[in-house]
């Protein structure tokens, strides 16, 4: 185990408790002691959904572990059929029950519920959250599905496809189904089933009676598409959606496993026009960062490199079991594949690329801030802020829109920002100056604290310069720094520093800059 901050996973019961949330009718019967209940807040404040999660915790104490707490375990087991009569019952343990060995799935094999209870044997020590969702999934499909229901015979009837791999809590899941159901029906396709979110245990019993399956999200829906291919024979579509080549690639497959025409290119939103427009022809070669899970970093990765233009300067995922993906990506793109979970090496991987722009979690969003970099949120984990009410898919052409307004817009408003820092000395823009948009005679001055405004108040806002190891800065040198745009600022900085480290300079001034950027520039 690690003593961290942050991390990007939880453990793996967490995975379970995503599952149990997308669906109705399924109910989780957690051992677990009373400060595990925290999970509850993933789903009612960030996520912000409605209800509380399916969850019955045993919550037991310390003064619990000299009784016996297996009864504990039994007797919410018992509280929770009576309670919410559920379909079916799902029961583990969380990462500090696991180590009273009390045996939860053996415990609830002999109580004689009256509806299916699937043991879930979650190691929390050895894996994490989304092999527990995988996991977790699997288990209900292979313990519900059932095997003697199977897709009828065509005679012309519409084919119909599950939709695997969403869960609760996932990045825009709920948006990805919408956007790819649309893309079925474009080929006259229906989704017979989406899993685990939004069905329910009776519903996965029919799960076998689809034509052929789409995995959306490898992470959570893998191990049961393999479970699906080998006991009823059912295709799996394994393109994501994400992209506009992507998006093409999934529908020609989409077609070819279901045997229909590919009908002609139609509207593919407006994320190509916009990516080869006058306005943003000065992203292309940006320098571009990429960090998530595995599924949506290669897709990013691929978006920016072939879409928008972009240099992708490094790309790494924190869910082990899909190393081997970003490692073929990486190679692809000519990079160091990062696969960690420890926050610290990302940044510090982060802080050696200079990238001008960085895609990864929540956590990234932090790095980013803190390195005074662009960023722009693309996988799980992630905030309130980016489950928002409004339709904002990944997948599909719609989600090419979307991304291509999350990422650039951050770029664009950068540029803004460089604008107001090189006009801040100007009477009409200075800090000083009252609004301008109320027009002469109605602009008044700020009010300014003592030994605020002016000249002073630039010193009081000025970002920090970090000092080079034996290389000062003088105060002129910084200030003309400053004047240089934010996006080549950092470039600008290095070069000057190596410049007067190679000519055994104690000391930057404006002419070392200007020296700097004329060898350079041969």
């Amino acid at each position: 185990m690690q003593l961290t901050v942050w991390t990007y996973e939880g453990p793996p019961h967490v995975g379970a408790m995503r599952v149990a949330t997308g669906m109705t009718g399924l109910h989780y019967v957690l051992h677990a002691p009373q400060g595990d209940t925290y999970a509850d807040l993933l789903f009612t404040m960030i996520e912000r959904r409605g209800a509380r999660p399916p969850v019955t915790y045993t919550t037991f104490q310390a003064r619990d572990l000299g009784t016996d707490t297996a009864q504990l375990f039994q007797n919410a087991a018992r509280d929770a059929y009576a309670r919410f009569q559920p379909e079916a019952i799902i029961v583990g343990a969380s990462c500090t029950a696991e180590l009273i060995q009390d045996d939860p799935a053996g415990l609830a094999a002999t109580m004689g519920l009256g509806c299916p209870v699937i043991p879930l044997e979650l190691p929390s020590y050895s894996h994490k959250e989304n092999w527990g969702a995988a996991e977790t999934f699997y288990q209900i499909v292979r313990n519900l599905a059932d095997t003697t229901r199977r897709a009828p015979a065509r005679d012309g009837r519409r084919l119909r496809a599950n939709l695997l791999g969403p869960t609760a809590l996932g990045f825009r899941h709920r948006d990805d189904v919408i956007e790819v159901t649309r893309l079925l029906a474009s080929l006259g396709i229906d989704v017979h089933l989406v899993a685990p979110m939004g069905s329910s245990p009776s519903a996965i019993a029919g799960i076998g009676e689809a034509d052929f399956n789409v995995l959306m999200y490898p992470e959570t829906g893998h191990e049961a598409a393999r479970w699906l291919e080998r006991t009823f024979g059912q295709k799996t579509v394994r393109t994501v959606p994400i992209g506009v080549g992507a998006t093409r690639e999934f529908l020609a497959e989409v077609a070819a496993v279901a045997g229909v025409a590919l009908p002609e290119d139609g509207d593919s939103g407006r994320m190509p026009w916009w990516s080869r427009s006058v306005d943003s022809t000065y992203l292309t070669n940006k320098r571009v960062f990429i960090f998530g899970d595995a599924t949506h970093a290669v897709a990013a990765a691929r978006v920016a490199s072939e879409e928008l233009g972009f240099q992708v300067v490094g790309l790494g995922c924190y869910n082990r079991e899909f190393a081997r993906d970003i490692r073929t990506a990486a190679a692809k793109y000519g990079v160091e594949p990062l696969i960690t979970d420890d926050y610290l090496a990302v940044e510090d991987a982060i802080a050696a690329a200079h990238p001008e722009l960085v895609l990864g979690t929540q956590m990234e969003r932090h790095i980013a801030k803190r390195l005074r970099i662009p960023c722009a949120v693309i996988s799980a984990p992630v905030h309130v802020q980016d489950f928002p009410a409004r339709h904002s898919p990944q997948m599909g052409f719609e989600g090419a829109n979307v991304i291509f307004d999350t990422w650039v817009h951050p770029l664009v408003m950068g540029l803004e920002e460089h604008l107001l820092t090189m006009f801040r000395d100007d009477f009409e823009f200075s800090d000083a100056a009252g609004p301008s948009h109320l027009g002469a005679g109605h602009a008044s001055p700020l009010p300014q604290a003592e030994g605020v405004g002016g000249p002073e108040r630039e010193d009081v806002a000025a970002e920090p310069v970090v000092v080079a190891d034996s290389t000062g800065w003088t105060a002129d040198a910084e200030k003309e720094l400053k004047k240089i745009p934010f996006f080549v600022r950092g470039k600008a900085k290095r070069n000057t520093e190596a410049y007067a480290a190679e000519r055994g300079l104690t000391a930057i001034t404006i002419e070392t800059l200007y020296e700097a950027k004329a060898h350079h520039a041969r």
